[in-house]
């Protein structure tokens, strides 16, 4: 989020001192006791979903064997975890080759140096009318402000919907979706960055959004909705990218 850009670049200046994330780890000592729940708000992983990708520091997702999407504000990895909800043991560990970021979305594609044999999540046509249930998961802090306390080993994942765009203030609606805070106190975090939105579409889950920033330019997690980078919306130019999507 823009708070997550912001929270992310802190996150990762923090991560190189020796710290731990904008979809990965800020871990400060805690003025207060953490929060039972996770993400903000949400849950530790239900199942231990392919296409997660590990972005030291951020979140990301695999959209092809040897292609991975993560948020152009993110730092550039040398390599990434890939299938494993684990963001240290698990999954397959494969170099980033190049990186290539859209021109307007916050969104970047990270190519793999080789290909990987995890599921990734297909791209679908449209990211869904207001109202449409969603979820979403990452390496995020689980408390809503920024150095609050370490982030998760596994990732969180907490279920959300699609809102109007005027609840998000500063969304370039054709190429965003604003995402609802869950009951008003639950969302991304620091370290989510470029993490995933997903929906169900026929028993799968498909990638929608990528985590950008927060919705009301907070530095305080959760407390409005927040801004996601619409993938179907640039879904022709991700395919020219990559050398066309998998079905």
């Amino acid at each position: 989020m823009r708070p997550i850009r912001t929270l992310l670049t802190a996150a990762v200046t923090a991560a190189a001192a020796g710290l731990l994330t904008p979809a990965a780890a800020v871990a400060a000592p805690s003025p207060e006791p953490p929060p039972v729940n996770q993400v903000v708000g949400g849950r530790p992983a239900t199942t231990n979903y392919s296409f997660m990708v590990y972005v030291s520091g951020c979140t990301g997702s695999l959209i092809k064997a040897n292609w991975a999407v993560t948020a152009k504000h993110c730092p550039t990895p040398s390599s990434v975890r890939v299938g494993s909800i684990n963001r240290s043991s698990g999954g397959t560990v494969v170099s980033v080759r190049r990186a290539v970021s859209h021109s307007r979305s916050d969104i970047k594609l990270l190519e793999l140096t080789t290909s990987v044999s995890h599921a990734p999540a297909p791209i679908p046509t449209a990211s869904g009318a207001v109202g449409t249930a969603t979820r979403i998961i990452g390496w995020g802090q689980t408390c809503p402000t920024r150095g609050c306390g370490s982030t998760p080993q596994v990732a969180n994942e907490l279920d959300t919907s699609i809102v109007a765009d005027s609840r998000c203030s500063g969304i370039d609606a054709a190429y965003e979706i604003c995402t609802n805070n869950t009951n008003g106190n639950a969302g991304a975090c620091y370290g989510d960055s470029g993490g995933p939105q997903v929906r169900q579409i026929s028993g799968r889950w498909a990638l929608i959004g990528v985590t950008s920033r927060a919705g009301n330019n907070s530095s305080t997690c959760a407390t409005a909705p927040s801004i996601y980078g619409d993938l179907p919306s640039i879904r022709a130019w991700v395919d020219q990218q990559v050398g066309g999507l998998p079905a």
